[in-house]
């Protein structure tokens, strides 16, 4: 990946069909989002981020990356194109009910836990 850019945009109803056959080659059950962002790797498919639009924040509903691409900071660049976006609406925080497995990569990138399972990173 060294060398390469992540090209990170958002979702639009056109994707549908190329997310589903990202999910399948990676065995992610689920239909692709309405709202979110993907992220493409030399024009491949290689991360989806689910999200929602609240009235003060930007939830997270799942962000998924091809497995043979993790640990290579494609999660932590979709959330910080995430939280740029979060800024230009207006929005002052990003919440995420992170599963157990995921509460340290969120912690990593600037999430603490909050109320009701809920982590929270507060934007600048």
């Amino acid at each position: 990946m060294r060398g390469q850019r992540l090209f990170i945009r958002p979702i639009d109803s056109g994707d549908a069909d190329a997310v589903r056959r990202f999910f399948a080659a990676n065995a992610k059950e689920g239909e692709p989002p309405s709202l979110g962002l993907i992220g493409k790797l030399v024009g491949d498919l290689v991360a989806v981020l689910a999200m929602e639009i609240t009235s003060d924040a930007i939830r997270i509903d799942d962000v998924f990356v091809a497995r043979e691409l993790r640990r290579k900071r494609i999660g932590r660049f979709m959330i910080d194109e995430l939280a740029k976006l979060a800024k230009k609406m207006d929005r002052d925080r990003i919440v995420v009910e992170a599963p157990d497995a995921a509460r340290e990569f969120f912690r990593r990138i600037g999430f603490e836990d909050g109320e009701f399972q809920m982590m929270v990173r507060r934007l600048p």
